[in-house]
């Protein structure tokens, strides 16, 4: 239904995209993989008309065409769902899904056939708990993307392109949106699926394609190739192990972080330990906890009663420059709006909490910098280039450089690999690993679970706000949901963490 023929784009004068040719067929979901920088996203723009190419067209049954604005690519039967999703949160659902195509009447919007035309939308796609009138704002991550679908659908597209949709995504929201683009699939849409989680590439499309460095380097059948091979088309090498090794038995030292009885609006008695050179998981559903907990050893949604230990001393952070004086460093879920400025170049945010921990703590100066941005792999142009010009991969190692800089105790790591590829996962992962191995205690949140159990020395397990129990390392990914839904122990758990 859709070829893309000899795609090639350039800006300010460098190429990022090399003739690049592919097709789409009915009812088929092709997955599109690469590293950050490999030019998914320049590519599905241009399918999608967001960009115009310097050579090349799209064909879309055997009709050519050369967009030069999104609304002729909509008309044609093309749709896209950015990461970034394109809503108005304190719109309805309906006003969403009809905007700048409202039903008439009278010269006026029909709200009673545009919310008509909406709910059949939803039931559709079997949207529970979505209605017509519901906020946008009210809705979870996962229902504002069926919205999006829904968006799409609204307008006759014939060809969606999925950039990145379960990069916000929770382990048990994913599932819910593989079994809606299998649903589209079945009603003959054909899709085009961009995604770093490899996992759900082979669980989802048929073909998968590969880009590296602006060029298609590979297109197979995903029953016929294996992630391994996908890996090595995509990094030009082989990743001999996807996690580094856990420590061994008596690589931990002391504990460096207690936790007891401690609780909030949001937590409820929370008590664990972590040690010197250990990594230690946190799992459990979107909402059990997971993120209020780091928040509040951090001191942003403080605790409110229990008691907390940093090194031998009590502490109780109420405000982030309590806890980062103490030596905790937390490493935030969503790095583009808590963890950088944005328009500050690489060195302001390496050096910008600084100021809030004792002198001696402090790097010395230039030549610290580099050697700083060195451990963490950074690849920039300069400690002066301004962060949003670098990859997702490189914005986190910026983040952990700042941390860094702090020389903390305690590391905690809100899903440190969202929305990055699986290049800069794997730098990161040998990052974290080396940090505990140099003695710091890491606390590791992650809705992935095979990155919680690959990275992890022992796992805590959170529901409704609790510690739902413990696991030891070579828990399975069932252990950590039957804890997660608040079933059964898995064998081996302790109920209540150490």
């Amino acid at each position: 239904m859709l070829i893309v023929r000899d795609m090639t784009k350039g800006f300010l004068g460098n190429t990022v995209l090399h003739g690049v040719t592919l097709d789409l067929r009915p009812g088929e979901v092709h997955a599109v993989v690469g590293e950050n920088g490999a030019g998914k996203s320049t590519l599905m723009k241009l399918i999608s008309g967001e960009h115009t190419p310097d050579r090349g067209h799209l064909e879309l049954d055997g009709v050519r065409h050369v967009f030069t604005h999104p609304a002729q690519a909509q008309a044609a039967g093309i749709g896209i769902i950015h990461q970034e999703l394109a809503l108005l949160p304190d719109r309805t659902v309906a006003e969403n899904v009809f905007l700048g195509r409202e039903p008439l009447r009278r010269g006026l919007v029909d709200r009673a056939e545009m919310e008509r035309r909406t709910a059949a939308l939803l039931a559709g796609l079997e949207a529970d708990g979505i209605t017509p009138r519901t906020t946008v704002r009210d809705l979870t991550v996962a229902r504002q993307q069926t919205v999006e679908v829904a968006k799409a659908l609204a307008a006759d597209v014939r060809v969606l392109i999925m950039d990145e949709p379960t990069a916000a995504l929770a382990e048990h929201e994913v599932a819910v949106l593989s079994r809606l683009v299998r649903r589209l699939a079945a009603r003959g849409l054909g899709i085009l699926y961009v995604s770093h989680r490899l996992r759900e590439v082979f669980a989802l499309s048929q073909r998968v394609s590969v880009l590296k460095d602006g060029r298609l380097v590979r297109t197979a059948a995903t029953a016929d190739t294996t992630v391994d091979e996908v890996v090595r088309a995509m990094v030009g090498r082989d990743l001999d192990s996807y996690y580094p090794p856990r420590a061994a038995p008596g690589e931990t030292g002391e504990t460096v972080l207690t936790v007891a009885g401690a609780g909030n609006d949001r937590l409820t008695d929370v008590s664990f330990t972590l040690r010197a050179g250990e990594v230690t998981g946190v799992g459990g559903l979107q909402g059990s906890g997971r993120s209020a907990l780091a928040r509040a050893l951090f001191g942003a949604e403080p605790f409110t009663r229990g008691t907390v230990t940093v090194a031998g001393r009590p502490l109780v952070p109420r405000r982030p420059r309590q806890a980062i004086r103490a030596g905790i460093a937390l490493v935030p879920e969503n790095r583009k709006e808590d963890g950088l400025a944005l328009r500050q170049s690489v060195r302001d945010n390496a050096l910008l909490v600084t100021r809030a921990v004792p002198a001696r703590r402090r790097p010395p100066g230039t030549r610290a910098l580099a050697e700083l941005l060195d451990r963490v792999r950074l690849t920039a142009r300069g400690t002066g280039q301004e962060v949003r010009y670098l990859s997702g991969g490189n914005q986190q190692k910026v983040v952990l450089a700042k941390w860094l800089a702090t020389r903390p105790k305690v590391l905690l790591c809100d899903e440190p690999t969202r929305g990055v590829d699986v290049g800069a996962k794997a730098a990161i992962h040998g990052l974290v690993r080396d940090l505990a191995r140099q003695g710091m205690a890491v606390l590791l949140i992650s809705s992935e679970l095979p990155e919680l159990l690959g990275m992890s020395d022992r796992v805590l397990v959170m529901a409704d706000g609790r510690i739902a129990g413990e696991l030891p390392s070579g828990a399975s990914e069932e252990d950590v949901m039957r804890l997660a839904t608040a079933g059964a122990p898995a064998p081996g758990a302790r109920k209540e963490a150490a």
